[in-house]
């Protein structure tokens, strides 16, 4: 959910269209066809990383592409970087939340020249370090980084050696973490979840039990609406801060999230392509249909239709 290769997936719901949802899959599973132009859609591959917010992008284009342009359209779970790597084969044709990821851009669109850039979400990415509100209103202070080691013992767990743990999602995530810790000298250790959905159950049952966590998360994100979790302050960002991983001692910067494609794709001129790029939509709008699948338990297809059906005039301007 970034520097972020947000993975940790709130369970891919089974979806209700024609798809293929390879969980786990890798670039050159299945082949790929790729939407066509004069105005036939075609096939439409079209990857899924796994977190909850992204799964809410992925349903809705997916159910406007099936519902509205009649296409054939191929879901598949991949990790960032791996999804990536299908532009050049032509098995991926759009991921539609990348959050940042110079380096990928610098190795995929500037230098194998696969993939292109299409344009802003709308969605406005915070990634930082979060407590649960009933630990910030017991120690306001807790919120500055600075203050941190005081409490550093009240966050062991028998994962940390002996530091206080930061709690990570899942280990496929690529954070600044590690890097703050050493660089700010705190005493803590980065320790991880497993997954999106173990992370919102540790702050979940921190908050209900009067627990101690600190850890990674992010907005958007449906489950701050249930347990509005207080972000502490680090090193103010500042442009450049973040340039060498290893060196990284400054807070994230505030991400506007945008899609990539396949250059391939975008070549195609075909209406899955036109609707990618013109698909635009709020943190509000992704939490919604975010929360229709990880809170109501709808199927992707489910969830889409409803919040499509709601917001019509909005998704009539992405097809224009």
């Amino acid at each position: 959910m970034a520097r972020h290769w947000r993975a940790g997936a709130a369970g891919l719901a089974v979806l209700g269209l024609i798809l293929t949802a390879c969980s786990g899959a890798k670039v050159g599973d299945s082949s790929s066809a790729g939407s066509k132009g004069s105005g036939k859609c075609g096939t439409f591959n079209l990857a899924v990383n796994p977190w909850v917010g992204y799964e809410a992008d992925a349903a809705v284009v997916a159910y406007v592409a099936q519902h509205d342009l009649g296409c054939t359209v191929t879901k598949k779970d991949l990790k960032e970087e791996i999804a990536w790597q299908g532009f050049g084969t032509g098995e991926v044709d759009a991921v539609l939340e990348n959050w940042g990821h110079d380096d990928l851009k610098k190795k995929y669109i500037t230098g194998q020249k696969t993939a292109v850039e299409a344009g802003r979400t709308g969605n406005k990415g915070i990634i930082g370090w979060y407590v649960p509100p009933w630990l910030a209103e017991a120690h306001p202070d807790i919120t500055q980084w600075k203050n941190l080691n005081k409490y550093a013992g009240r966050f062991k767990t028998s994962e940390s050696g002996g530091k206080g743990q930061l709690l990570d999602g899942d280990p496929s995530y690529v954070t600044n973490d590690a890097a703050l810790v050493k660089n700010l000298d705190l005493d803590f250790k980065v320790v991880y979840a497993g997954s999106e959905t173990a992370l919102i159950q540790a702050f979940r049952k921190a908050e209900k039990n009067k627990e101690w966590v600190i850890g990674y998360f992010y907005e958007p994100q449906w489950f701050l609406s249930e347990v509005p979790l207080v972000k502490v302050d680090l090193p103010e960002y500042t442009t450049g801060c973040d340039a060498v991983a290893a060196k990284v001692a400054c807070d994230y910067p505030v991400y506007d999230l945008d899609k990539v494609v396949s250059a391939r794709f975008a070549a195609s001129g075909g209406p899955a392509y036109d609707l990618v790029k013109k698909f635009h939509w709020t943190n509000e709008d992704q939490n919604t249909v975010a929360r229709y699948i990880a809170v109501d338990r709808m199927t992707a297809d489910a969830a889409a239709k409803k919040w499509v059906e709601s917001h019509r005039d909005k998704v009539d301007a992405w097809l224009k």
